[in-house]
C-alpha cells in the first residue's frame, strides 16, 4: 500500500523526520518541487534580469563578467541563491538534446564523432542562457539557432561565488534539474549517445 504525506518543508522537524523512520522504516521520500516558486521566491523573471546584468564589455575578464550578478545574488535572500541555481538547471536541462547539441558549430555532436565534448556542450548550454532570455527561448524552439563556437562556463559558478560571499562556505545543494549532458533522456532518445 502507498501513502502520500504532504508536508510543507519549512514544517518537517528533525523529531517528525524520527518518528517518520519509526513508522515507515523501508519507505523512502520523494520531494517534489513546483515550477513557481513560493512567495519570496526569485521568479522567472528576476532570473532573467540577473542574467541581464552580465557585463559583456569585461569580455576576456570572465569574472568581471559575472560579478554584477554575483553582487545582486549575494545582498538577496540565500534563498534567491537556491532558487537561481534550480531556474538555471532548468535552462540548461531543456536544451540538453541531440538536435541541439548538432547545432553548436565545431565539435558538434554526430553519431559517429568522437571529437564531441560533453562538458563542452554543457558550456555551449550555458551560452545560449548567458545571451538571455530572447536567445534562449530561439534556440530552446529551434536546435538550429543555439550560439556557434561559444561557450560560457562561468555561468556555473555564479550560485556558488554570490553564497560563499554572503556565507563564508562552498555551497553544497543539489539543484532541481541536472546540467551534466545525456541526464535529459527524453531528449537523446532517439541517439545511439542515450545508453
Amino acid at each position: 500500500m502507498t501513502n502520500v504525506l504532504r508536508y510543507p518543508l519549512h514544517s518537517i522537524s528533525p523529531e517528525r523526520i524520527r518518528d517518520l523512520q519509526e513508522k515507515y522504516p523501508n519507505a523512502s521520500v520523494q520531494i517534489e518541487l513546483r515550477d513557481e516558486p513560493a512567495e519570496g521566491g526569485l521568479s522567472e523573471k528576476s532570473f532573467w534580469d540577473l542574467i541581464a546584468l552580465l557585463d559583456w564589455k569585461q569580455t576576456g575578464n570572465d569574472n568581471a563578467i559575472i560579478e554584477p550578478v554575483v553582487a545582486a545574488l549575494a545582498k538577496a535572500p540565500l534563498r534567491h541563491i537556491y532558487d537561481f541555481k534550480d531556474i538555471l538547471s532548468q535552462k540548461l536541462y531543456l536544451l540538453d538534446t541531440a538536435e541541439h547539441a548538432r547545432h553548436i558549430g565545431q565539435g558538434a555532436y554526430q553519431e559517429d564523432a568522437a571529437a564531441f565534448s560533453e562538458d563542452g556542450f554543457l558550456f555551449a548550454r550555458c551560452a545560449a542562457v548567458a545571451n538571455g532570455k530572447e536567445a534562449w527561448e530561439a534556440a530552446r524552439k529551434k536546435p538550429q539557432k543555439m550560439p556557434k563556437d561559444l561557450e560560457f562556463a562561468p555561468l556555473l559558478r555564479i550560485a556558488n561565488e554570490a553564497h560563499r560571499r554572503m556565507k563564508g562556505t562552498a555551497l553544497r545543494y543539489v539543484s532541481a534539474y541536472s546540467v551534466e549532458t545525456f541526464s535529459n533522456r527524453q531528449g537523446w532518445q532517439d541517439s545511439s549517445a542515450a545508453a
